[in-house]
C-alpha cells in the first residue's frame, strides 16, 4: 500500500509541475526576454554616450559629413626585393 501511495504522489507532483509550467512558462520567458533586452539596451546606451550625438535636423536639411582619413604609411617595414626564377 505504501509503494502505491508513493507512486501516486510522485505522478501527481510530476503532472502538477507539468501543468503549472505550461501556464507560467510564457510569462517567465517574456520576463527573461525583457530583462535581456534591458541589459543589452543599457550596454548600448553606454556605448552611445561615448559617441557624438547628432543635433536635431530640420526636415529637408541635408548635411554631408566626411570621415577623416587616418591612413599612414609605414616605411620601416623593410626593402622590397625583386627576384627572378632560375631554371
Amino acid at each position: 500500500m505504501g509503494l502505491l501511495r508513493t507512486i501516486i504522489i510522485i505522478a501527481l507532483v510530476y503532472y502538477g509541475i507539468k501543468i503549472l509550467s505550461r501556464i507560467f512558462a510564457p510569462f517567465l520567458l517574456k520576463y527573461a526576454a525583457k530583462k535581456a533586452e534591458q541589459k543589452f539596451g543599457d550596454q548600448f546606451g553606454q556605448f552611445q554616450k561615448g559617441q557624438k550625438q547628432d543635433p536635431i535636423k530640420k526636415e529637408g536639411e541635408i548635411t554631408i559629413e566626411k570621415i577623416p582619413k587616418t591612413k599612414t604609411s609605414n616605411n620601416d617595414v623593410g626593402e622590397y626585393v625583386d627576384y627572378e626564377e632560375v631554371e
